[in-house]
């Protein structure tokens, strides 16, 4: 059986996982084991992060339609919505959350349906 020599292929491998961890604080930059764990770690954390923000933007615009619903009305977000259903009007949440922001004015004539 022939020798197999291994030292350029590993030193590529934990050259990339170290090279992904530039910027981190102390030996999570330059030992590989602990880099190699926060890699990990870091990667796992975005995966969740990417799906977590779906969620927050949505609660955010909600938060935004049920303050403008109120101050211009004495109707809550969940009645508001039920109008707008009830009556075909198709604008989603961001939308409705940008109409709120950029143009109240534009926003007011859909509160009739209230």
């Amino acid at each position: 059986m022939t020798r197999v020599k291994r030292g350029n292929v590993a030193r590529k491998s934990r050259n990339k996982i170290l090279e992904l961890n530039r910027g981190y604080r102390g030996s999570h930059s330059t030992l590989f084991r602990t880099a190699n764990q926060r890699t990990l770690k870091a990667l796992t954390s975005s995966y969740d992060g990417r799906r977590k923000k779906k969620r927050d933007f949505r609660q955010l615009w909600i938060k935004r339609i049920n303050g403008a619903v109120r101050t211009l009305g004495s109707v809550t977000y969940s009645k508001f919505m039920h109008k707008m259903k009830k009556n075909q009007v198709n604008l989603n949440r961001k939308m409705l959350s940008q109409l709120v922001i950029l143009d109240p004015a534009g926003f007011e004539p859909l509160m009739k349906y209230e």
